[in-house]
């Protein structure tokens, strides 16, 4: 095995200088020079076929790239020579790749680097040092954001998963691919698609297998791309022969097999034939069975590929031949059943033994951190909710006993104002000093005035201010003013504000019908401008909301009304 290591890592370097010289013999052309790399890449897409002139744009492109030393177009100048070169030039371009990739020092780029030299490997059914890269891919790429690359990492991990038969595992990546791809990547989209059927046969459940085979061919034809038909028709065959119709498993699989020779896919082709092989052997005709099963050896031991499900073709090779009575071929296909045993139980234990250490336990531990620091998260959550609900709660009881207090003190005021009787009149000040700079008689006069004004209730008149009155009564504001001041110990917007509150606190006390007004109409009843000037003052003067008033005045009005039935009863 070292040797045969040895011998493809001397072959890699052989090719690798000789790869090293071409480019640095080749001189891009003058007519390719401006050309930008989406017409390169159409180009070299468009040439499938023409090797000759698409070597030229496969050069021109590599050579634009290094020149501009844009590393992310030279990594995909070296992907481009890997999707079209023979597979012994395969991981050479891959190597090329993570080596460029590196020297970006960027995690997306190197990971999907590594992701590709995986993806080789993969297609060459090596699937150890398949795991080993994408491993190593997803180690850089979990660093990143790039959510295709995240995703294409689980799709590769969902098939090292199904090699291994942990069937439910891999159903869950697919769904989740499925899922992301159909949004992003009608190849991806498709490529899922296929790969979780293959997971629901095997996990028995047939008919969502037959469904998924359906969609993929309908969503083929929508997106313009079939490219998987022949792999939903091949996976159908197989189901069909778990669903014991073996005629159409082989009519299925016959039909596929010919574009998957075309794609040189070994794998698929080996399944195939193992599959219609079964379906003739479950039709008890053993004599046709049989060259398909010896097909599927020829690919094993050409390709060196073996996977679990095909251990049972040596099974059935043997007792074909024990039924013959055929001991040579029964020792021969014996041993070859333990070789493969042996080469499946050494590649079943590495990726085993790897997948749940370096992939499923570095995922378990990622989501522990993720529970953990969710727990953090919602520890703080539930602090500050404490926190908030705590000062509520004492937010509340402030508000309550305020209120309460509140209204023990409008209580207090209330039955302070309706001592006074009904009438609440602003009652004139006891002055016995005189106002020095203000005429003795001009004093008298405008204190007359005044009664009149109060006993007439003009204070009642709307936007009243200082101005208006003192032409009414012949002064100047100054006067009036100092007037005021000295004889009801007020300024003039609070002795006309004061005259409106108790005037309608009156009119409470007296009509039953002005106690329904709003506090708009009450307002506007004793000639405030607005209501809020009308609260604010009716509250400055009666120490309460006007509500409040209106309320306890119903209360006694109730009351009286109980004690008065009471008495009528006796």
């Amino acid at each position: 095995m070292i040797k045969k290591y040895l011998l493809v890592f001397f072959l890699c370097l052989c090719l690798g200088n000789q790869i090293k010289a071409q480019e640095n013999a080749f001189k891009n052309p003058d007519s390719l020079l401006r050309r930008d790399y989406d017409y390169l890449y159409d180009r070299i897409e468009q040439l499938q076929g023409d090797t000759i002139n698409q070597s030229l744009y496969l050069k021109s492109f590599l050579l634009k790239s290094k020149s501009e030393k844009n590393f992310e177009e030279i990594v995909n100048g070296y992907k481009n020579y890997l999707h079209h070169s023979p597979d012994k030039l395969k991981l050479v371009y891959a190597d090329s790749m993570i080596f460029s990739a590196k020297q970006s020092k960027k995690n997306n780029l190197i990971g999907s680097a590594y992701l590709s030299k995986g993806i080789v490997y993969y297609g060459l059914k090596q699937h150890d040092q398949a795991l080993d890269n994408y491993l190593i891919a997803n180690d850089f790429i979990s660093k990143t954001t790039d959510n295709y690359l995240i995703y294409k990492v689980k799709y590769t991990i969902g098939h090292i998963k199904y090699y291994l038969g942990f069937y439910d595992e891999a159903i869950s990546l697919f769904r989740e691919c499925v899922v992301y791809f159909k949004k992003e990547n009608p190849r991806g989209y498709l490529n899922s698609l296929h790969s979780l059927g293959l997971c629901y046969n095997r996990v028995g459940n047939y008919g969502l297998c037959s469904e998924i085979n359906k969609k993929g061919l309908t969503e083929g034809i929508r997106l313009n791309n079939t490219d998987m038909e022949s792999y939903f028709i091949h996976s159908e065959g197989i189901n069909q022969f778990s669903l014991k119709n073996y005629r159409d498993a082989i009519k299925h699989i016959n039909y596929s097999l010919a574009v998957i020779k075309e794609k040189k896919d070994f794998a698929n082709q080996a399944v195939g034939y193992f599959y219609i092989g079964k379906s003739y052997w479950q039709l008890n005709e053993h004599e046709t069975a049989l060259p398909y099963f010896k097909k599927v050896v020829q690919i094993i031991e050409a390709k060196n590929y073996i996977r679990p499900d095909l251990r049972e073709n040596y099974e059935l090779m043997i007792r074909y031949y024990k039924s013959k009575d055929d001991l040579n071929n029964q020792l021969y296909y014996i041993q070859k059943l333990l070789n493969v045993d042996k080469i499946l139980d050494s590649r079943y234990r590495y990726l085993s033994n790897k997948i749940h250490k370096e992939y499923d336990t570095k995922k378990l531990l990622a989501d522990k951190k993720s529970i953990e620091d969710l727990f953090t998260k919602r520890k703080y959550n539930d602090s500050i909710l404490g926190l908030v609900i705590a000062f509520l709660f004492f937010l509340l009881v402030f508000l309550l006993y305020r209120n309460i207090n509140n209204k023990r003190i409008y209580r207090q005021k209330y039955e302070e104002l309706m001592t006074k009787g009904k009438s609440a009149k602003v009652e004139e000040r006891q002055i016995t000093s005189i106002i020095a700079d203000i005429n003795q008689d001009k004093v008298k006069s405008l204190l007359k005035q005044l009664e009149k004004f109060e006993k007439d209730d003009k204070f009642l008149e709307k936007d009243l201010t200082s101005s208006k009155l003192s032409v009414a009564f012949g002064t100047n504001v100054k006067y009036l003013s100092k007037i005021i001041y000295h004889y009801r110990g007020k300024k003039f917007v609070d002795y006309i504000n004061d005259l409106k509150v108790d005037y309608l606190i009156s009119l409470l006390q007296n009509d039953k019908a002005v106690r329904k007004y709003s506090n708009k109409a009450l307002a506007e009843e004793v000639g405030f401008s607005t209501t809020q000037k009308f609260s604010h003052a009716f509250f400055a003067r009666a120490g309460m909301p006007v509500s409040f008033f209106i309320q306890e005045i119903k209360k006694e009005e109730i009351t009286d009304l109980d004690e008065n039935r009471g008495v009528n009863f006796d």
